[in-house]
C-alpha cells in the first residue's frame, strides 16, 4: 500500500528540487560561459561586456590551440601521466592494502606508518630534496612515484578488502590457493567498484597535477597541460607559450584573444576527464558481494 504523502511533504521536497535546480545552474553557469566565450568571435567579444549568447560560433581559438605542437604534445604528456600514474597507484595501494590484512609480522607498525603519513606530511622542501637526491628531477616519474599511494585511499581500502567474507580465503587455502592467487582471482574480481572509484580519484588527481609539475618539470616540452594552462590563463602569455600556433597566426595577420583562447584552453583541458567519468560511474553502486557467497 502507498504511503499517503501530505502536503507538508510535497511542499518540502518542492523546495528541495528548487534548491537542487538552483545549485546546479550556480555550478553549470560557469562551464557554459566559458564555453560560450571560447566560441566568440574577436569582434563580438571585445564588444560585449557580458557575452552568454554568441551571434556567430567560431572556431578561431580552437584552430590556434589545435595549431600549437605546445598545447597536443602537453595533452599527451597529461594522459600518458594520468594511464601510469594511476595504474601504478591502483597496482600500490592494492598490494599494500590486501598485505595489512593478512598475517604480516610487524603489521601494526606499517598501519601506524600509513596513519602517520596520513596525519603529518614531510613538507615541500624535503620532499623536493627527495625528489631531486634520487635524480627524478625533470623526469616524469617525479610526478607519480612521490604521490602515487594515499593513506585515504589505502585504508579506505583495506577496510574494504577486509568486509570481504573470510570463508571465501579460507576455501581458496583448503584449495591450495597462495596469497598471490587469492589476491588476483578472488579479492580483485570483488573490488572491481572499489577499484573504479579509486582510480577515478588517482586519474582526476594526475590528470590535474600542476604543482608539482612546476617544481619538478625544468624542461617546458614536458609540462602537462595544466601548466600549459596556467601559463596562458593566469600569466596571459598564450603568445610565448603556443609558440608554433603564435607564429602561424603572425603570417595570417589573425591572433584570437587571449581571453576566448584561454577559455578554449579550458575547455579543453577538462573534457577528456568529464568524458571518462560516465564509463567509470555505473560501477560505484554495484553491489559487490553481490552473488559471491551463496547458501
Amino acid at each position: 500500500m502507498p504511503i499517503k504523502r501530505t502536503l507538508s511533504d510535497r511542499i518540502t521536497d518542492g523546495i528541495n528540487l528548487l534548491l537542487l535546480v538552483v545549485l546546479s545552474l550556480v555550478m553549470v553557469f560557469p562551464f557554459y560561459y566559458i564555453t560560450a566565450v571560447s566560441f566568440s568571435s574577436y569582434e563580438e567579444f571585445m564588444n560585449t561586456e557580458l557575452l552568454l549568447f554568441p551571434k556567430h560560433w567560431v572556431l578561431d581559438a580552437y584552430r590556434f590551440i589545435f595549431d600549437s605542437k605546445e598545447f597536443i604534445r602537453s595533452i599527451g604528456v597529461t594522459v600518458y601521466i594520468t594511464i601510469v600514474g594511476s595504474i601504478v597507484s591502483l597496482v600500490l595501494t592494492s598490494t599494500m592494502a590486501f598485505a595489512l590484512t593478512r598475517r604480516l609480522w610487524g603489521q601494526r607498525f606499517y598501519l601506524f606508518l600509513v596513519l602517520f603519513t596520513f596525519i603529518f606530511g614531510a613538507g615541500m622542501i624535503p620532499t623536493y630534496l627527495i625528489v631531486k637526491a634520487t635524480g627524478l628531477i625533470d623526469s616524469y616519474w617525479s610526478l607519480i612515484i612521490p604521490d602515487a599511494i594515499s593513506s585515504f585511499n589505502l585504508i579506505v581500502m583495506r577496510q574494504f578488502f577486509l568486509s570481504i567474507p573470510e570463508e571465501l580465503n579460507e576455501a581458496a587455502v583448503i584449495d591450495g590457493a597462495n596469497d598471490w592467487q587469492i589476491y588476483t582471482r578472488i579479492i580483485l574480481p570483488l573490488s572491481k567498484p572499489a577499484l573504479a572509484a579509486f582510480g577515478l580519484f588517482y586519474a582526476v588527481g594526475q590528470w590535474n597535477t600542476y604543482f608539482t609539475a612546476i617544481l619538478y618539470l625544468n624542461d617546458p616540452s614536458k609540462w602537462t597541460v595544466q601548466v600549459i594552462l596556467r601559463q596562458i590563463v593566469i600569466l596571459d602569455d598564450a603568445a610565448n607559450t603556443l609558440a608554433s600556433a603564435a607564429r602561424e597566426a603572425a603570417r595570417s595577420a589573425h591572433l584570437p584573444p587571449p581571453e576566448t583562447i584561454g577559455m578554449a584552453a579550458i575547455i579543453l583541458a577538462t573534457v577528456p576527464i568529464l568524458i571518462v567519468y560516465p564509463f567509470l560511474q555505473k560501477h560505484f553502486a554495484k553491489g559487490v558481494m553481490l552473488g559471491s557467497v551463496k547458501g
